[in-house]
């Protein structure tokens, strides 16, 4: 594109943050909007809020104009914002994303944050030694929980090795060490599960390598699955459904509960008696998750998110 094309009225910030709100306050709301330009410009120029509101007489250069332009672009396009800078903020570390892996919510960061402070405070007895985090995706909820209980043996598995690359990207990059497993929990037997050879490396996993998952108990074992049904894809907003990963969010409206139940087997097997289950659940199946824990032998406990939406789940082992 040539930047005559550029449509801004001038690279002057005042006029650039104008023609953002022009062009997507009726899309967004004045609000997101505003912070959409926070945080481009902390992005592409490393501006922080209060240079923003500070510098509106500035100009920018026409290579960050240009940078600018695309991302409104993308926006009017309901391409996400965390694509369009690479990354967002999960409990505090810098998580980086993609169309490979969903975009963590705050509801899935709420729940983190619950584990940590509420569950298995650091003053606990209940201080979790190994974590088994299922269907990681970005590997947020398991790189936050390792830098939280730095002396845990952390696990995370998921069934796409493109989703894997990322996450022990991020796990790299936030200085952590994570042990990460491809694998299909819903069909591949624990005997098969591959394992990396060695944490955070991005080499494929080899299947001569010892099974590490099937020979070990977790004293927490945590998950995020897929589990909004088909016949929720029309509540959905086009930047979910056109940019995130139908893989990671989609169950058949016939068995909306899969992986829950392949959850449930796993943990009857490898969590320890004193273990916790904590679980990210559909609001409108809290009940029925609860009921399919009751008859694999677990104790549920539904807590809500700051919503007032019944979010999570967790539950301990009665047999």
């Amino acid at each position: 594109m040539n930047t005559r094309n550029i449509r801004f009225k001038s690279n002057r910030v005042r006029d650039i943050l104008g023609l953002f709100h022009e062009e997507l306050d009726a899309l967004y709301g004045p609000g997101e909007v505003t912070a959409f330009g926070e945080m481009l410009f902390e992005a592409f120029l490393g501006w922080d809020r209060v240079r923003l509101l500070t510098s509106r007489e500035q100009t920018v250069n026409q290579s960050d104009l240009l940078r600018l332009h695309w991302a409104l672009e993308d926006l009017k396009r309901q391409r996400p914002i965390q694509h369009i800078i690479g990354h967002t903020d999960f409990c505090g570390y810098r998580i980086a994303v993609g169309p490979e892996v969903l975009i963590p919510r705050p509801e899935t960061e709420e729940i983190v944050n619950r584990l940590i402070t509420h569950l298995l405070p650091p003053t606990s007895h209940l201080q979790p030694h190994n974590i088994l985090d299922l269907c990681t995706g970005s590997g947020c909820i398991a790189i936050a929980l390792k830098k939280a209980f730095c002396g845990a043996d952390v696990t995370a598995v998921d069934i796409s090795p493109t989703a894997l690359a990322i996450a022990r990207q991020n796990a790299e990059n936030n200085g952590v060490e994570v042990r990460f497993l491809q694998a299909d929990v819903l069909h591949t037997p624990q005997s098969a599960l591959r394992a990396d050879s060695s944490p955070n490396l991005g080499e494929q996993p080899d299947g001569n390598i010892p099974d590490i998952f099937a020979n070990k108990t977790y004293s927490l074992i945590v998950s995020n699955p897929p589990y909004v049904r088909n016949n929720e894809r029309a509540q959905m907003h086009r930047n979910v459904l056109d940019y995130e990963p139908g893989l990671a969010l989609f169950v058949p409206d016939d068995d909306p509960l899969r992986f829950y139940r392949a959850i449930a087997r796993i943990a009857q097997r490898h969590l320890a008696p004193d273990g916790l289950l904590a679980l990210e659940i559909n609001e409108a199946l809290a009940s029925d998750t609860c009921t399919l824990l009751l008859r694999h032998g677990f104790d549920p406990t539904v807590h809500r998110d700051f919503r007032g939406r019944d979010r999570m789940v967790t539950a301990i082992r009665t047999r």
